[in-house]
């Protein structure tokens, strides 16, 4: 069971982790360890919680269904303090995730988003000149049957899902 910290309302101790469902995003999103979301969504939320973003996936590569975490654990793995207030780096990191619905509370912890939308034109248009230019190229991908065909092939053919997202992703810049 999770506890609240009555002065934050935010979740300490061990917490539940689940898939958000989303059959778009899901279908046409990126895989949180992506080279779309290293060029995009890391100058949108920040590297922390992009890291955070990353160790759930990895998480749900071998839990799939969902997983318990440590809140306090898993901030020191990533190098980070979560001392249950807000303003830790890590509890800071984790309500950017949900600010930019990445991640949304739920009764014992949170939902998170195994695939991440393309970042908002709003956001976008925050992003220096370079990556402004580059992003429909990139965005294209979210919409390649060929990718997500690639990459599903690979991971039944045993290939690990980070590795399978991002030759997905190579592929598909070069076609």
């Amino acid at each position: 069971m999770h506890k609240t910290d009555p002065e934050t309302d935010t979740p300490n101790g061990t917490v539940t982790i689940r898939a958000w469902i989303d059959a778009i995003v899901d279908a046409r999103g990126h895989d949180p360890r992506s080279t779309y979301v290293e060029r995009y969504w890391v100058a949108t939320i920040g590297p922390s919680a992009a890291w955070i973003m990353r160790r759930f996936a990895d998480e749900f590569d071998t839990a799939p269904h969902g997983f318990e975490i440590d809140l306090d654990a898993t901030a020191r793995s990533l190098g980070m303090s979560f001392r249950r207030r807000e303003q830790s780096p890590f509890g800071r990191a984790l309500q950017r995730c949900v600010m930019f619905g990445l991640i949304r509370p739920s009764a014992d912890g949170y939902e998170v988003r195994r695939r991440l939308p393309n970042v908002p034109f709003r956001q976008l248009r925050r992003l220096p000149g370079a990556l402004q230019d580059d992003h429909p190229a990139w965005a294209r991908l979210s919409s390649s049957c060929e990718r997500r065909d690639l990459e599903r092939t690979l991971v039944e053919a045993g290939v690990p899902p980070a590795a399978a997202a991002r030759a997905g992703e190579a592929v598909s810049l070069r076609s």
